[in-house]
């Protein structure tokens, strides 16, 4: 055995490996593998026998976590969860197997054939059906429906359908009439599908935002924390597990921190503040990623409150988001069974590893590229100093915790990324290493479709980008930026300097047509000072 495979092996005497039964002589009717992110014994789709029926099987993987530089935040929640469920699964009845390995998912899967076939439900991840379908080819490996899902996928091919353009609108309304949530009989509640417009208001300190949720760190937590400081080394960011949760009963006290700061969400969701990181924002993404807690949970939780119907709904609709990008990630094999436009990538690491990474970033694919934006992702991502303090907060926020919501995620990480005409697929990859939310299905649709312009108009009628007066209306950030909004913020100039590089692709869009108007009004001493800007700011974040 490795050094490595030493390291990651549970320790005899270590509070996991105490804990843990030895199941290895079990004999149950039938064995399931339960991948990383199906944590949730209510998925078993068996739950209505005897637990001692159905044997599981986990497997904790040190070339998965190597495969990207994953931010140890990701990595430490991840297996502590991972650790934390097969003691609730033993403890529930249920065999169980837990692997540790240097390979992959499927390298440990196939030592266990002596086992019969196993049985798995679909997994969420690309990569993690490629790797299995050898498998489920040969029968060794038999699948079954994830229903841990709020949509099926007929709803979405029905409503939405195979091809692009692809909206959720169709998709939602479906759901709202499906399952009755915040209907009044046939119409929805208020008159209106949407709050949207009312949830665009900039937060001026009241009320009071809340202090973000955390936890009392278990002995396994620990562990992990410190195997994961051991083994990846080289990996960004640190370990702190005591601000997420890592068991089952901890997933359901951030289950009542949503109720607690519900009311106030709606009205201030695009808000952004240095004061505040999360707002009342429900930070429930890393745990429902890996189902955790169950979205039909987390559902039932906004409905039966009292929180006004602008914020119930607005939770709702990014509930149903979320079914909607793993419907378009999956419907299009992760936007490659689509014709567009498409680039090569000069690396798959997002620049972590500098010239170490060179083996690391053998790529022959070609990526989404509406644009052909081809500059590096710049080094303020990693935590650089720009003097952008919208970007330098918020990647602060990224490196320490993993983790910020949603808006600065896409009007500030991306829309700066798009100013610059960093290559799509760099911060994508950036995306998923930093992010502890982040799985495939979840970033692509994401930041290729949604952050970025790279599939067109195949998710987005528009690029989301934008000048300085969004980011100083609804942030702080401006306030504490070393550059005036009013005349040394570069964000507008590069805004339009974006307008004008790329107008000819926006040529036909009518989403499009009074920017670009705007733009061609701006003298030709302004258009000249815009493109000077651009490559200023190219350089110096390079």
């Amino acid at each position: 055995m490795s050094a490595i495979a030493e390291i990651t092996k549970p320790k005899k005497g270590s509070a996991f490996q105490e804990t843990l039964r030895d199941d290895t002589a079990a004999s149950p009717i039938r064995w399931r593998y339960v991948p990383h992110d199906q944590l949730h014994l209510a998925l078993d789709p068996w739950s209505g026998e005897p637990a001692e029926q159905t044997g599981l099987v986990l497997i904790e993987s040190i070339k998965r976590g190597r495969s990207r530089p994953y931010h140890k935040q990701k990595l430490a929640f991840v297996l502590a969860n991972l650790r934390s469920f097969v003691l609730e699964a033993q403890a529930a009845g249920h065999p169980v197997l837990h692997l540790t390995t240097e390979g992959d998912f499927a390298e440990a899967l196939s030592s266990l054939s002596h086992l019969g076939p196993l049985h798995v439900l679909r997994p969420a991840e690309r990569e993690l059906r490629l790797e299995l379908s050898p498998m489920l080819e040969a029968g060794s490996l038999i699948e079954h429906p994830h229903p841990g899902w709020l949509t099926p996928r007929e709803w979405f091919l029905e409503e939405v359908g195979a091809e692009p353009p692809f909206r959720m609108s169709p998709l939602y309304k479906r759901f709202r009439r499906e399952s009755g949530a915040l209907m009044d009989g046939d119409a929805p509640e208020g008159g209106k599908f949407s709050f949207d417009a009312e949830n665009r208001q900039p937060w001026k300190g009241a009320p009071s935002a809340p202090t973000a949720p955390c936890f009392e760190r278990t002995e396994v937590d620990l562990e992990v924390e410190a195997l994961v400081e051991e083994v990846f080394t080289e990996h960004p960011g640190q370990t702190d597990l005591g601000a997420l949760p890592t068991t089952r009963a901890q997933a359901l006290e951030a289950l009542r921190f949503v109720g607690s700061v519900l009311g106030p969400f709606g009205t201030f969701e695009d808000a952004m503040s240095s004061k505040s990181r999360g707002l009342f924002h429900s930070r429930m993404a890393s745990a429902l990623n890996i189902h955790r807690v169950l979205p039909r949970e987390l559902l039932e939780l906004v409905l039966e409150g009292d929180a006004p119907l602008n914020s119930r709904e607005g939770f709702v609709r990014q509930l149903i988001w979320r079914e909607y990008v793993h419907h378009v990630h999956e419907v299009t094999d992760g936007f490659r069974s689509l014709t567009l436009e498409r680039a090569p990538t000069a690396r798959r690491d997002a620049g972590w590893f500098g010239e170490a990474g060179a083996s690391y970033t053998e790529d022959k694919e070609l990526h989404p590229n509406r644009l052909q934006q081809l500059r590096e992702l710049p080094r303020a991502y990693w935590k650089a100093d720009s003097g952008l303090e919208c970007l330098d907060a918020t990647v602060r926020s990224v490196i320490e915790e993993g983790w910020t919501h949603h808006i600065p995620r896409l009007m500030v990480l991306g829309n700066i990324a798009s100013l610059l005409d960093v290559e799509p697929r760099q911060l994508t990859d950036w995306f998923h290493a930093a992010f502890v939310d982040a799985y495939d299905w979840v970033v692509e649709p994401n930041v290729l479709g949604m952050g970025t312009f790279a599939v067109g108009e195949a998710m987005m009628t528009k690029p989301y980008v934008s000048g300085t007066p969004y980011i100083n209306k609804m942030s702080d950030h401006c306030e504490d930026c070393e550059l005036d909004p009013k005349s040394t913020c570069p964000l507008s100039k590069l805004y339009w300097a974006f307008l004008a590089r790329h107008q000819d692709a926006f040529e036909g869009n009518h989403r499009m047509s009074m920017p670009l108007r705007s733009m061609q009004k701006r003298s030709e001493e302004q258009r000249s000072a815009d493109a000077a800007a651009f490559e200023e700011w190219s350089s110096k974040l390079a």
